[in-house]
């Protein structure tokens, strides 16, 4: 079995690349099934979507030729994605990464551990990864050989969390949001947030507007039920997406994470409110990708929004406590793939000892089907068992002795110093000749 992981992230892509590359969480499953129908080699995937990611993890059936086999898996998922989304194959091969194996298990343990995130440590990257594996289980198109990967890779980013001190700070997008707007509203206690969306990132959001002493705030969701849910928890007020329009006047902050394909704020919207509010400025960020504010917005005057990637400076400040906790999840990591690898490699050890007992037990009876014919016909016992254990000798030694004599004849030595090791047959010749030694001496 083959890993490969093919992705594009923060760091190999601005939000106007990453947005158009993302998926809906609403069409995933008929999408995982396409791309396994679709691609020959991938016999499992699995595919996490996020604001920062969006990343394909497979296994393919290896071929003799291992560089040439991860080439063309690499090059027809990047192709099929590039067709998928409407995007320049190009811009996307100068956006993305692949990784092969070892690497892949790696690169995704890493993710889900939250070292590979915009925030180190963030821990909401876990959940997501368990979610698109929940996913793609329930669309059929992870098996045995994902599975392990994927609970494996959840076991390791555990051990990260219980081991170390990555997720003790508070550093996250959601953090890093809330850090911002302090800086442009001195008393967050007389301001009024407008929060877009119900998910884990808003929910974070809410708490950290609360830590800083915000009293309003305003939670807007395409579900009034998602969005009271929510609002009960921080003493907010819920209301429907299409009243977002009504409430913009009031708010002072707008952060905004929806999985909308389609901007929920567009510019007319923004600049009415601007106009009631007698352009007092508004403060907003769109955490979402795709983006759930149109950039246009951005070029009012009065409001000053930003994207993910405007957070950066924020939490590069914020992460510095992360690191020395960093180093110690990449020794946890690295020992999690050596672990995985090992599995695996053991796995395909089971697989040939399999087939090969298969084989020789198929020998052995078909040596047996002439043995009994032959006491049936009252050949002596003894006579049939010596030709029994002639023919079977025989039978089992024929492909190998063929083939050790054509790597003899080729030059290939190491196929007889592996035979030779696999036989014990270097200790065996030296008790014959040691038996043989002491028969002679007795003699």
């Amino acid at each position: 079995m083959g890993i490969i992981a093919l992705g594009i992230n923060h760091k190999t892509a601005p939000v106007a690349v990453r947005e158009k590359v993302s998926f809906d969480p609403a069409t995933m499953p008929d999408v995982l099934q396409q791309l396994l129908q679709t691609l020959t080699p991938v016999t499992e995937v699995s595919i996490l979507s996020t604001c920062n990611r969006t990343e394909i993890y497979c296994s393919y059936k290896q071929a003799d030729d291992d560089t040439e086999i991860h080439t063309y898996t690499g090059q027809i998922l990047l192709s099929w994605l590039s067709q998928h989304h409407g995007v320049d194959e190009r811009v996307l091969s100068d956006s993305s990464y692949i990784y092969h194996d070892d690497d892949a298990v790696r690169h995704m343990m890493r993710v889900a551990s939250g070292l590979d995130s915009l925030v180190l440590g963030e821990p909401q990257i876990l959940g997501q990864f368990k979610s698109a594996f929940a996913v793609s289980q329930e669309a059929g198109t992870t098996g045995s050989q994902l599975g392990r990967l994927f609970r494996q890779t959840f076991n390791v980013a555990k051990e990260v969390r219980t081991n170390t001190a990555i997720g003790q700070n508070p550093v996250s997008v959601a953090f890093a949001a809330v850090s911002m707007a302090k800086h442009i509203f001195t008393d967050l206690s007389k301001s009024t947030a407008l929060l877009i969306g119900a998910g884990e990132t808003i929910d974070l959001v809410a708490k950290h507007l609360k830590d800083a002493g915000i009293k309003q705030i305003i939670v807007a969701n395409r579900t009034l039920a998602r969005a009271q849910k929510l609002a009960e928890q921080f003493h907010a007020e819920a209301v429907l997406l299409e009243d977002i329009a009504q409430e913009l006047p009031r708010a002072d902050i707008v952060i905004s994470s929806t999985a909308s394909p389609l901007p929920i704020l567009g510019k007319g919207t923004v600049e009415r409110a601007l106009k009631k509010r007698r352009h007092s400025p508004m403060f907003m960020v769109d955490i979402a990708v795709p983006r759930d504010i149109e950039e246009e917005v951005g070029d009012l005057n009065d409001v000053f929004l930003y994207t993910v990637d405007d957070l950066k400076d924020i939490i590069e400040e914020n992460v510095k406590s992360r690191q020395d906790a960093a180093k110690q999840a990449e020794q946890l990591i690295i020992s999690g793939v050596e672990r995985f690898m090992r599995e695996l490699r053991s796995l395909d050890v089971v697989s040939t000892v399999i087939s090969m007992r298969s084989q020789v037990e198929k020998l052995k009876e078909a040596c047996l089907v002439k043995a009994r014919k032959q006491l049936e016909n009252g050949d002596d016992p003894a006579r049939v068992l010596q030709i029994f254990a002639h023919t079977y000798t025989n039978k089992i030694l024929h492909t190998p002795t063929k083939q050790m004599r054509k790597a003899g004849a080729e030059g290939q030595l190491e196929i007889m110093d592996w035979a030779e090791e696999l036989f014990q047959l270097s200790s065996n010749t030296e008790d014959s000749l040691t038996e043989n030694n002491e028969k002679n001496k007795s003699e």
